[in-house]
C-alpha cells in the first residue's frame, strides 16, 4: 500500500466502522421492538383462541386432567 494514501484509508476505514456500528445499533434495538410486538400479538391471539372456546382455559385443563387420572388433591 502507498504510504500516501494510508491516511486517506485510514479516514475511511474509521468511517466505514462509524456507520456499521450505528447499523448495528439500530437494527438491534429494531429486532428487541419486534420481538416486544410479537410477544404482545401472541398473548391476544392467545386470549382471542381461549375466548372463542378453541383453546380450553388452563385451570379448567388441570381439573380435568386431574379428574382423568384419579390424583385429585394428591401430593406427588
Amino acid at each position: 500500500m502507498d504510504p500516501k494514501h494510508s491516511g486517506d484509508m485510514l479516514k475511511h476505514l474509521e468511517k466505514q466502522t462509524e456507520l456499521l456500528t450505528d447499523a448495528y445499533r439500530l437494527m438491534s434495538h429494531e429486532l428487541q421492538r419486534l420481538q416486544v410486538e410479537e410477544e404482545m400479538l401472541m398473548h391476544k391471539y392467545y386470549e382471542f383462541m381461549e375466548a372463542q372456546g378453541l383453546i380450553k382455559k388452563k385451570q379448567s385443563n388441570n381439573m380435568k386432567t386431574e379428574k382423568e387420572t384419579g390424583k385429585a388433591g394428591e401430593v406427588d
